[in-house]
């Protein structure tokens, strides 16, 4: 469910008095997140894939990027995107072999970068060894997936009322079988049953695998599904009961968020860690997706203060954010994030490929470069959903172009709507035919953005205080920057337009960022005197939208500054 926003009228003024201490790689790290089907294509088949990332690692070292996050890779007959998988060890012919797969560990780590891995434990593909031995019931595999009888007289009717996260039951009766097994997603992806050992050590067994590929780490999907309690769930408060098939009509108060997915995490991080302890080397991540209460979210740091369990538990909130959200709501999310993790975890803040680019949700690049600001310069991880440095909007896709299961499920009348298919197009690389995602006249898998002409990396890379330029001066800092790095930080909505971050570490330039989010059209002073600096204070501007202030300096007589709508300044100060 998407955060609804109810309007704050005061101000948040939030004081972070945690040191972060970031000792390991992972702490400070800057994650960029890949949908290798529309990066880069090396072969003219319209599809992006390994040779084609390989072939653009230059870009992420030139950023300062710590670690490449590859959404699924493996054998899959695409239903939903590579998330229904049908051979966990494999590479899917579409993105090239095990040997680019190998070539690309290599070439990444001789570069300074990681590779991580998207695992889907929670389901497969239909048409996965496992699951057709199931269907027969054949040895071990028998109950290697959540297999139900039906209800009613004749046995016919769903085990349970729920329904798919695709909307409409999450049950599909199997004639062979005589019985119904469960798919919270696609009825081609069905539920892997995490009760039998067997399967808790094939998806060790998994995990090992890739570990021993050299991979850093992974961010697992759709955690929150893996365990369930095969009771009907009760209807949810939120106003959807007209909507009987929509997946929120029930509250999922049976069908997710289980103590024993939690449990199963741990284990997972122990396997982690163990792997580390015998063969050397940096800590392997776990990442976790859960769109959930915050209270669950946090769980998945580990047991009370012990941080057992992932590294990174994914934090959605600044995702709700749109064009007209004011100051206020933003630090007021940013708090809540700090409030409810536990002492010693680190945050993180993101893009992703699951919702509308950012440069779309606020319908402006310029505040999509303020948002990259925000979250360079705030405490922890930061995670880049391929195409924000460049400040890359939605692009267009028409229903009978569209590939994602849920849009097109939806029917021409929702999928514009629905259909995550609109964040996926391809990246724009130049502005040669199909953007230099792959060659001239090739279809590519989902339709180059029109938009491309204008926004593409080539014309970032010259274009003073683009989106590019900004990022990465920005990552530049995040590098260099102590303040950044350990510091002390306090983040400031002046009211409905401003935000103020001040980062600090003894000894070291501080960093300040501010921005008016041109909710109103109204100018404002910001008075850093409040902030401990006094007098006349000289910056130099790291990042701004302002072409004339683009890595010039900022002297401010009084430690005053005014804004007016849609600026913006990442500050360092000069000692």
């Amino acid at each position: 469910m998407l955060k609804k926003f109810v309007e704050r009228t005061h101000d948040y003024h939030v004081f972070g008095q945690q040191s972060f201490n970031a000792t390991e790689w992972w702490h400070h790290a800057v994650i960029y997140q890949i949908y290798p089907r529309t990066f880069k294509d090396s072969n003219g088949d319209g599809n992006g894939d390994l040779q084609g990332i390989i072939s653009k690692l230059d870009h992420f070292q030139e950023l300062g990027i710590d670690a490449i996050w590859l959404t699924p890779i493996y054998p899959s007959p695409q239903i939903d995107g590579g998330y229904d998988i049908s051979d966990y060890r494999g590479i899917d012919p579409v993105y090239g072999t095990m040997d680019d797969f190998e070539e690309l560990v290599a070439n990444a780590k001789a570069k300074g970068l990681r590779v991580l891995m998207d695992l889907v434990p929670n389901h497969s593909s239909d048409q996965h060894e496992w699951f057709q031995k199931s269907i027969k019931k054949e040895g071990k595999y028998a109950d290697y997936y959540v297999w139900k009888d039906g209800r009613g007289e004749d046995g016919m009717e769903p085990p349970t009322n729920w329904n798919s996260v695709f909307d409409g039951a999450c049950w599909t009766y199997h004639p062979e079988r005589c019985q119904f097994y469960l798919h919270q997603f696609a009825k081609e992806q069905p539920d892997l049953n995490f009760e039998n050992p067997d399967v808790v050590q094939e998806m060790k067994d998994i995990l090992i695998f890739w570990l021993e590929k050299g991979v850093s780490g992974f961010r697992i999907d759709a955690i929150r599904y893996l365990f369930e309690q095969f009771k009907d769930e009760p209807l949810a408060n939120d106003g959807l009961t007209d909507l009987p098939n929509y997946h929120d009509y029930y509250d999922h108060i049976y069908s997710a968020d289980q103590d024993e997915t939690y449990n199963m995490v741990y284990q997972w991080r122990k396997l982690c860690d163990d792997f580390t302890a015998v063969h050397g080397g940096e800590p392997r991540i776990l990442m976790t997706e859960s769109y959930t209460s915050m209270k669950e979210v946090m769980r998945y740091y580990g047991e009370g203060d012990k941080l057992n369990g992932v590294h990174i538990s994914f934090n959605f909130e600044l995702m709700e954010i749109k064009a007209n959200t004011s100051a206020r709501d933003i630090v007021f999310v940013i708090h809540e994030w700090f409030a409810y993790m536990p002492v010693g975890a680190m945050p993180n803040w993101l893009g992703t490929h699951d919702q509308h680019r950012v440069s779309t949700k606020l319908k402006s690049r310029v505040k999509a470069n303020m948002m990259n600001m925000l979250i360079s310069v705030l405490p922890g991880v930061m995670v880049t959903y391929n195409g924000e440095e460049i400040g890359m909007e939605n692009g267009e896709v028409t229903f009978e172009q569209g590939k994602e299961p849920r849009g097109l499920a939806a029917g021409p009348k929702n999928f514009d709507r629905v259909s995550r298919d609109f964040e996926r197009t391809p990246f724009h690389w130049d502005d040669s035919d199909n953007a230099g995602f792959t060659e001239s006249g090739v279809e590519p898998w989902l339709p180059v953005s029109k938009k491309y002409k204008e926004n593409n990396l080539v014309k970032e890379k010259v274009t003073k205080a683009s989106v590019y330029q900004n990022y990465k001066a920005l990552l530049r800092l995040r590098q260099s920057s102590k303040a950044l790095r350990d510091g002390s930080w306090e983040i400031h909505s002046i009211n409905k337009d401003g935000i103020l971050v001040i980062r600090k570490y003894p000894g070291e330039k501080s960093v300040v960022f501010v921005c008016h989010l041109g909710v109103t059209s109204n100018p404002f002073e910001i008075d850093l005197v409040t902030c401990g600096y006094q007098g006349i204070i000289i910056f130099d501007v790291i990042a701004t939208s302002i072409e004339e202030k683009f890595s010039s300096t900022l002297k401010l007589d009084n430690s005053k500054l005014i804004l007016n709508p849609y600026d913006n300044y990442v500050l360092l100060e000069r000692k």
